[in-house]
C-alpha cells in the first residue's frame, strides 16, 4: 500500500468520477497527494462532486464521443499542466445485464475500442512523464446476468488481450499498462441491477470466497497500487479484486 504523499507530484486523469469506483478512486489518489481531474457525463454531478476537495477538479463532458478522448486528455494536461495517469472507468456496468453472446460482443467492442481510442490519445502526454500509467477497469460482474459466467470469464480474457497490446506499444516509453478486474461491487450502478434481480445478488455472494460484495474503495486501493512507484516494473497484466472465487 502506498503511504501518504507517495503520489505528489502524480496528475491523473480519471475517466468516469462521478460516482462509484471512479469517484472512489479519485479521493483515493488525491488523498495520496495526487492532483486528479475527474470527467464525466453532463448529467452527472461531476461539476459540483468535489467541491470541497482539495486537488480534484470534476470536469462535465461527454466521454464516449468521437473526439472525446482527445478532449480530455487535452483538458487533463491543460488543467494539471502535464499528465502522469490516466484511469479509465467507463462502462463497467450496462443498464442491464449481458445475457448473451451477441450483446456481449456489441457492448464490449465498443467499451474496448473506446478505450484503446483513450490510449491513442494519451500516448503521446504519457511519454513526457517520468512514470507513466494507462489503468482500466473492467466489468463488474453485475454486468453479465446470473448465468452468463462465461462471458465475464471471456471480458476479463478480452481485456487482457487489449492490455498486452498497449502495454507492449507502451513499454519503450517507460509507461505501465495494466488492468483491475472487479468480481461484484456495491456500486450505484450495481445497486440498481440488485434490486431488481436479488437472486443474482445472491449468486454473485456465492461466487466470492469471501462471501460477500466488494465496495469500490476495494479496487480504488488497487488503483492506487498500480498509480505509485512500487508498480514501476508491473505492465501488461491485472489485478482481481473479487474476494477471490469460490468453486
Amino acid at each position: 500500500m502506498a503511504d501518504s504523499g507517495q503520489l505528489f507530484g502524480v496528475r491523473a486523469l480519471v475517466c468516469g468520477g462521478a460516482n462509484g469506483i471512479g469517484e472512489a478512486i479519485a479521493r483515493t489518489l488525491v488523498r495520496h497527494d495526487a492532483k486528479v481531474l475527474a470527467a464525466d457525463h453532463p448529467d452527472t454531478d461531476i461539476s459540483t462532486r468535489y467541491r470541497d476537495v482539495p486537488g480534484v477538479s470534476g470536469l462535465a463532458m461527454s466521454l464516449t464521443g468521437e473526439d472525446s478522448p482527445v478532449a480530455a486528455v487535452h483538458a487533463a494536461r491543460e488543467g494539471l499542466d502535464g499528465l502522469d495517469a490516466v484511469v479509465i472507468c467507463l462502462h463497467s456496468q450496462p443498464q442491464r445485464p449481458l445475457d448473451s453472446a451477441a450483446a456481449y460482443a456489441d457492448y464490449n467492442n465498443r467499451r474496448l475500442a473506446l478505450t484503446r481510442a483513450y490510449f491513442d490519445a494519451a500516448l503521446s502526454p504519457l511519454q513526457k512523464s517520468p512514470g507513466g500509467r494507462f489503468i482500466v477497469i473492467g466489468l463488474l460482474r453485475s454486468a453479465f446476468s446470473r448465468d452468463s459466467q462465461t462471458l465475464f470469464d471471456q471480458s476479463e480474457q478480452d481485456l487482457a488481450a487489449l492490455v498486452r497490446e498497449l502495454a507492449n506499444r507502451a513499454g519503450e516509453f517507460g509507461i505501465a499498462v495494466n488492468y483491475i478486474q472487479p468480481g461484484a461491487l456495491m456500486t450505484p450502478e450495481s445497486r440498481r441491477i440488485f434490486s431488481d434481480d436479488k437472486s443474482l445478488r445472491d449468486f454473485c455472494i456465492a461466487k466470492s470466497a469471501a462471501r460477500r460484495l466488494g465496495e469500490p474503495l476495494d479496487v480504488a486501493k488497487a488503483a492506487l497500487f498500480l498509480a505509485s512507484d512500487d508498480a514501476t516494473f508491473v505492465s501488461g497484466t491485472g489485478i482481481a479484486v473479487d474476494g477471490g472465487r469460490s468453486k
